[in-house]
């Protein structure tokens, strides 16, 4: 495989992570308008997001081991910065501007999903406080003595463990 693979698969990841981060955008939205119904829909939509990036990885890195092997290096480990010393200045460049910008829309989803972490935990904060004024708990401080059970015992005459 050429370097034309590899640069294909990248390509085809940044278009992913580009989706993934619109996707954790409408979900920022969506979690502060608390559509539980949408949320659901998105959250299905970002799983299949996920498989076709991990599905587009596999392909990147079979790729570049094949690069790799057609050029007579080691095939592990995989990466695009081995990749990058073997190739042409052309292609390099090439190459080199679409790892920077997977990593940065990979630091863009990350961020982002580090918001809409933030946005849940505060709703499920706000969910907490609402159904505790709502249910109070009946919480004595004072001690209370344990009340003892009471003893069963038979009303017959008769004693029968003699």
């Amino acid at each position: 495989m050429s370097a034309e693979h590899i640069q294909a698969s990248l390509e085809k990841l940044v278009e992913l992570h580009r989706s993934l981060n619109e996707l954790a955008t409408k979900k920022t939205e969506i979690i502060k308008q608390g559509d539980t119904e949408a949320l659901n829909q998105l959250l299905m939509d970002e799983q299949k997001h996920i498989k076709a990036i991990e599905a587009t990885e596999k392909e990147r890195q079979t790729a570049v081991a094949a690069f790799l092997e057609i050029e007579g290096q080691e095939a592990e480990p995989s990466t695009i910065t081995r990749v990058l010393e073997l190739l042409s200045p052309n292609d390099e460049e090439a190459l080199n501007r679409l790892k920077e910008e997977l990593i940065l829309e990979a630091e863009t989803l990350k961020e982002q999903n580090y918001l809409n972490q933030q946005l849940v935990y505060q709703s499920l904060q706000f969910v907490n406080v609402t159904l505790d004024m709502l249910l109070p708990q009946n919480k004595q401080f004072n001690y209370d003595k344990p009340a003892k059970p009471k003893q069963q015992g038979s009303n017959s005459m008769f004693d029968s463990r003699a």
